[in-house]
């Protein structure tokens, strides 16, 4: 039976790593300051067939020789927190040679982990740091999703637990040390500073419910964008539940952003307030990877993994990929050496852990392409400058040559002015950006001086899309036909509000290749009564990414 020392085996994680070890089969050394809690632990072991001891240990202060007396092979780390700490434990035993697994979360301390490697080495041990839900599992969902893909555009990871999940006092100074603070991330195609706990987003968690979600500093951030390269960005948010806890600490966030109020001090507070806030919302936890970018057949792919975890369950799955780990150690599978646990555990092998526990696991892949997935397989019929242009990910460049007619009379051109259409004019420069991201295509049109936009959403089978300018959004039905894309308004709408039908605007719109076999367009929209508002065609060429 391998004896295997876990410090912190009495908090809410080492809890229930403790308890994954044992079951396991390795005999656990709960470490703690306390020697009273890490009995306690110890004696729930026993109680449960387990073999188990507890020893007392100032992991600040940890040396060689008290690991070496311990009699352990391995040394587990779920303490924390790891934000601003010295690797002490980590360099301790692999002086001691014994092999070292930690839980950390924390970007600084995951990104000089590195600098142990040569005395690992050295020593013949493993040692593993970020052997959590971040960095770990979520770069084993990612590449499972992205396997084989030829393009990685964009990559997000989200983590938000339940009501009633333990938050430990050490894990709100982690979170707090840096909400507020400028946090370096991966956005937009170049690296930002952006305060933590910023851009909210509200997400899909299944039966969770759609949760808010706010930039989190942890260390997927540098990790994400150096092994999956994406073009267009990398962020990793977490959230909290309830809503109004979440709010809050957004609040807090741009408080702390603008005056430079430091808030870590304020754990012991806002620990207390979010046991009072637990009371409230969802104790169902939750986990969402998702990918954006071109699969291995030139498509545009957008594909998620959701973890759910039934109330109660939470805490144990950040523990396991340090019991993977543990395993994979001892089975001789991991080479000597120091470094971040991220391409050393599979999704398979976490998915032999997250088995033996109420945690649901759902991976889905669609087109990302809205008029893929609203016409179907004709759109895979139509000529490739089409398809090139509506496949496309991230934020693509168009540019070409249009000629534009202009109003058929004054009232129509008030109209094409408030919109931003282009009045009459001859042959004129074109330039469109369209930014997709597999929920949206956000179109910025350039028409000579004219500028105007649009934003597509809602693909709905049969050809059905919805098209937004401003408060205004027009029903759209796309249409295939031979080597064209026919335009058909549906209906429309001002915000929620349907307008009448009769009153809908009218459009001749189609695409289709030029004699350059170029991607063309013809554009003409009008209104009964008023006639034509605007008509300009022409062609677009790619910009080279």
């Amino acid at each position: 039976m391998t004896p295997v020392l876990l410090i912190g085996a009495a908090g809410v994680f080492g809890s229930r790593l403790a308890e994954g070890l044992a079951a396991a089969g390795f005999e656990v050394i709960c470490v703690g300051r306390d020697l009273s809690r890490a009995e306690a632990i110890a004696e729930r072991l026993r109680h449960a067939g387990g073999a188990a001891r507890a020893l007392a240990m100032d992991a600040r202060a940890v040396t060689p020789g008290a690991l070496i007396a311990s009699g352990a092979a391995v040394v587990v780390d779920a303490a924390g927190p790891f934000q601003g700490a010295e690797p002490v434990v980590a360099r301790a035993a692999i002086t001691a040679g014994l092999h070292y697994v930690d839980l950390a979360d924390a970007r600084d301390f995951v990104a000089g982990f590195h600098e142990l490697d040569e005395a690992a080495r050295a020593a013949g041990v493993t040692a593993l740091t970020g052997a959590s839900s971040t960095p770990a599992l979520s770069n084993a969902v990612l590449d499972m999703l992205t396997e084989g893909w030829r393009e990685v555009t964009s990559v997000a990871v989200g983590i938000s637990p339940g009501a009633r999940a333990p938050r430990g006092r050490s894990v709100v100074e982690a979170i707090l040390s840096w909400t507020g603070r400028p946090v370096r991330v991966f956005e937009g195609g170049e690296w930002r500073l952006r305060p933590g706990w910023s851009g909210m987003v509200r997400r899909d968690f299944g039966v969770g419910g759609r949760r808010w979600l706010s930039l989190c500093e942890t260390p997927d951030l540098d990790i994400l964008p150096a092994r999956f390269g994406p073009r267009r960005s990398a962020v990793f948010r977490a959230g909290l539940e309830p809503d109004l806890l979440h709010l809050s600490m957004s609040a807090l966030a741009s408080v702390a952003a603008i005056t430079g109020l430091r808030l870590r001090p304020l754990a012991g507070a806002l620990t207390a307030m979010s046991s009072v806030f637990s009371r409230f919302g969802s104790d169902v936890g939750g986990m969402r990877v998702e990918a954006l970018g071109v699969d291995a057949e030139g498509r545009a792919r957008r594909a998620f993994w959701l973890l759910t975890a039934e109330p109660g369950e939470g805490p144990v799955t950040p523990t396991l990929a340090a019991l993977a780990a543990v395993k994979a150690i001892i089975a001789g599978r991991a080479a000597a050496g120091a470094r971040v646990c991220v391409g050393e555990l599979t999704l398979d092998d976490l998915n032999v852990e997250m088995d033996r526990h109420p945690l649901t696991r759902v991976r889905r892949s669609e087109r990302a392409a809205l008029f893929a997935r609203s016409i179907g397989p004709a759109f895979d019929d139509l000529p490739d400058a089409l398809r090139a242009l509506h496949e496309g990910v991230g934020e693509r460049i168009w540019r070409g040559v249009a000629q534009c007619d202009g109003p058929a009379n004054l009232m129509a051109g008030l109209v094409g002015r408030v919109i931003g259409f282009p009045a009459k004019t001859g042959e004129a420069p074109v330039e469109v950006r369209i930014d997709a991201d597999g929920r949206r295509s956000v179109w910025k049109r350039q028409i000579g001086a004219a500028r105007f936009g649009s934003v597509l959403s809602n693909p709905r089978p049969g050809g059905r899309i919805s098209e937004r300018f401003g408060f205004v959004t027009v029903e759209l039905r796309l249409r295939p036909e031979g080597e064209r894309l026919i335009y058909e308004v549906r209906g429309w709408r001002l915000g929620p509000l349907p307008l009448p039908r009769f009153l809908a605007p009218r459009t001749t719109t189609h695409e289709q290749l030029d004699a350059e076999g170029r991607f063309a367009f013809d554009v003409e929209i009008g209104l009964p009564m008023l006639g034509r508002v605007v008509h300009y065609r022409g062609w677009l060429e790619p910009e080279p990414l």
